[in-house]
């Protein structure tokens, strides 16, 4: 997964109702990959979405697995 798509399916998770008048995008700024991509799906689990991506990556979940 490029960080480049991690971050376009942040941007379509951003204008979920959950997260409506919520920034969840400033931060990807700070994130490695690995992070952003945990981050995408915490973010996705809270909206109700459907993870896209899930199965990527799943030893790196474990790793960034920081709340």
């Amino acid at each position: 997964m490029t960080r480049l798509a991690l971050l376009e399916r942040l941007k379509e998770v951003q204008q979920m109702p959950r997260y409506q008048g919520r920034d969840i995008t400033t931060i990807s700024a700070v994130l490695s990959n690995e992070a952003l991509a945990k981050h995408l799906e915490l973010c996705e689990q809270a909206a109700g979405a459907a993870p896209r991506f899930a199965g990527h990556g799943s030893g790196e979940t474990a790793v960034a697995g920081r709340a």
